[in-house]
C-alpha cells in the first residue's frame, strides 16, 4: 500500500510511525485507518523489530481527533463499518506482540486518544491534552474510547470525561495512570525509544505472552487466570526460560534470542 499519511522510520530495529496530517492536526480519515490497518497487518516485519512508536507530526497535535468532514450523512449501517473497522485496527495494535508506544505530543482527542490508548504505553509531552470531545457533536466515541478510558481512568473520571467532553492535560494523565511519563517535547522520541531498548534486553517471548495475558483481563470470553497458568508453564519450559534463570544464577547478562 502507497502511505499517504503516515512517515515510517526504522532505525536499531524500532519503527517510528509519524502521522502526517499537520494541517489537519493529524485528524484520522477513512484512508489514515487503512494505512494503520496496513502496517499492523502485513506492512512491518515484526519479527525483526523490538518495538513501535506512533507519534504526530509537528508540535501541536498527536491526532486531534476524527476528520469531521467524513462524518457528514454518513448512514446508520455507514456508522457501524466505520466503527467496527476502527475496533478491528485498533485491536490489532493492542495484541501486537512487541511493545507499541504512544508518543503523545499536543492535542490527543477522540480517534487519536482511542489510538493511543489501544497502545501498549503512552508516554506523553507537557503540552498534550486528552479526552473524549464527541458529546460535543452529539456522538460517542466509536474506536473503542467508552471501552477503554474507564480501564486507564476508572469509572468515575472516565465517565466524568466521556460524558462533559472535558480535557485533561499531561500531567492529570500522569496521576490517573494514562501515561507513564512526562518529557519536554524534545526529549519525547528519545525517551519513547530508551523504554523500547529497556524492554528489549528482557526475554522476547516473555513480552509477547505478557502482552496476551494482560489483554486477556479485559476479555470478558476468557479466563485470564488460567491463560496465566497455562502460560506460565510453556514460558518455563522454554530455553528462553532456560537461559534468563542460568544466567540469574550465574551472575550474568542473559543472551535472549528472537
Amino acid at each position: 500500500m502507497n502511505l499517504e499519511n503516515i512517515l515510517v522510520d526504522i532505525e536499531d530495529g524500532i519503527a517510528v510511525l509519524t502521522i502526517n496530517r499537520p494541517k489537519a492536526l493529524n485528524a484520522i480519515n477513512d484512508q489514515l485507518m487503512s494505512e494503520v490497518g496496513h502496517l499492523f497487518s502485513e506492512g512491518l516485519d515484526f519479527k525483526s523489530l523490538n518495538g513501535v512508536i506512533i507519534t504526530g507530526a509537528g508540535e501541536k497535535a498527536f491526532i486531534a481527533g476524527a476528520d469531521i468532514t467524513e462524518l457528514q450523512n454518513l448512514s446508520t449501517e455507514e456508522g457501524y463499518k466505520l466503527s467496527k473497522k476502527g475496533h478491528d485496527i485498533f485491536d490489532s495494535i493492542e495484541s501486537c506482540t512487541i511493545p507499541v508506544l504512544a508518543a503523545v505530543n499536543g492535542f490527543c482527542l477522540g480517534g487519536g486518544n482511542e489510538l493511543a490508548m489501544s497502545c501498549h504505553i503512552r508516554i506523553a509531552s507537557k503540552n498534550a491534552k486528552f479526552g473524549q470531545p464527541e458529546v460535543n457533536l452529539g456522538l460517542i466515541p466509536g474506536y473503542g474510547g467508552t471501552q477503554r478510558l474507564i480501564q486507564y481512568l476508572g469509572k468515575g473520571k472516565g465517565m466524568d470525561l466521556l460524558l462533559t467532553g472535558d480535557m485533561i492535560n499531561a500531567d492529570e494523565a500522569l496521576h490517573y495512570g494514562l501515561v507513564v511519563e512526562v518529557v519536554e517535547q524534545s526529549e519525547l522520541i528519545d525517551a519513547a525509544k530508551k523504554k523500547i531498548k529497556k524492554i528489549a534486553k528482557k526475554g522476547p517471548a516473555a513480552i509477547a505472552k505478557t502482552i496476551q495475558l494482560v489483554n486477556a483481563y479485559f476479555d470478558k470470553s476468557a479466563n485470564g487466570f488460567v491463560k496465566e497458568a497455562y502460560g506460565f508453564g510453556d514460558a518455563i519450559g522454554s530455553d528462553e526460560s532456560t537461559e534468563g534463570v542460568s544466567a540469574f544464577l550465574e551472575k550474568r547478562k542473559a543472551e535472549f534470542k528472537k
